[in-house]
C-alpha cells in the first residue's frame, strides 16, 4: 500500500513526471513495442475528440482526463527498468 501512495504521488508532482517519461522515452532499456504502445497510447487520448465525462463539465471533465494520464503513467513506472525507477526514486 505504501508503494501505490508513494506512486500516486510521484504521479502528481508534475514536475516530476516530464522528465521520467522523458528518461523512459529515450533509454535504450525499454524496447521499442513499450515505447511506441504508450506514445500511442498517450497521443491516441490526446488526439481522440470524444471524453467519458465531457470538459464541461468542469470538475467531472478534467478529473477523467487526470485518471486516465495518471493510469497511463502508473502504467509506465511499472514498464521502466530498475535503472530508471532508481533514478527517479521510484522503489518497487
Amino acid at each position: 500500500m505504501y508503494r501505490f501512495f508513494r506512486r500516486m504521488r510521484f504521479l502528481f508532482t508534475f514536475r516530476k513526471s516530464i522528465p521520467f517519461a522523458k528518461d523512459f522515452f529515450l533509454s535504450h532499456e525499454v524496447t521499442k513495442g513499450k515505447k511506441g504502445l504508450f506514445a500511442a497510447l498517450l497521443l491516441g487520448y490526446v488526439l481522440f475528440p470524444f471524453d467519458v465525462i465531457p470538459d464541461f463539465l468542469l470538475m467531472f471533465g478534467i478529473l477523467d482526463d487526470i485518471a486516465v494520464v495518471t493510469f497511463l503513467l502508473q502504467q509506465m513506472v511499472k514498464a521502466a527498468p530498475d535503472s530508471l525507477k532508481e533514478k527517479h526514486q521510484l522503489f518497487e
